[in-house]
């Protein structure tokens, strides 16, 4: 399976929306940028798409036009996960909205432990 690229503009909107909390990290996740509060992820880019974690707010987010449940591969959707609608490129502020609701979210949840390393052979 070939993962859709995102581009420059997309990476660069998404640093941009982002919250500025210190507790928020970014790394790669299969090609695309993921952010994560305690080891746990709360949002995301997939090819030219952004993506965030909810719970209770998942139902008000799906009935935007446009909005749509995460699934990286057809009939695999990924669980409490919404790609948010693409029109909203143009209104940043509706994307950082709802970034903070789900670092919100994700942050009132457990640390993740890490995963233990395989030995070395």
């Amino acid at each position: 399976m070939t993962l859709p690229k995102p581009t420059a503009d997309t990476e660069e909107l998404f640093a941009a929306v982002l919250p500025a909390n210190d507790r928020v990290a970014t790394r790669p996740m299969s090609g695309q940028m993921s952010a994560f509060v305690n080891g746990n992820m709360f949002a995301g880019i997939f090819g030219d798409g952004m993506f965030v974690r909810l719970k209770a707010e998942r139902v008000q987010l799906l009935a935007e036009p446009g909005a749509f449940v995460f699934e990286p591969m057809q009939g695999r959707s990924m669980k409490e996960y919404v790609l948010l609608p693409p029109e909203w490129r143009a209104h940043p502020e509706r994307i950082r909205e709802w970034m903070e609701r789900s670092l919100a979210y994700i942050a009132a949840m457990p640390p993740k432990a890490p995963k233990p390393r395989k030995k070395q052979r």
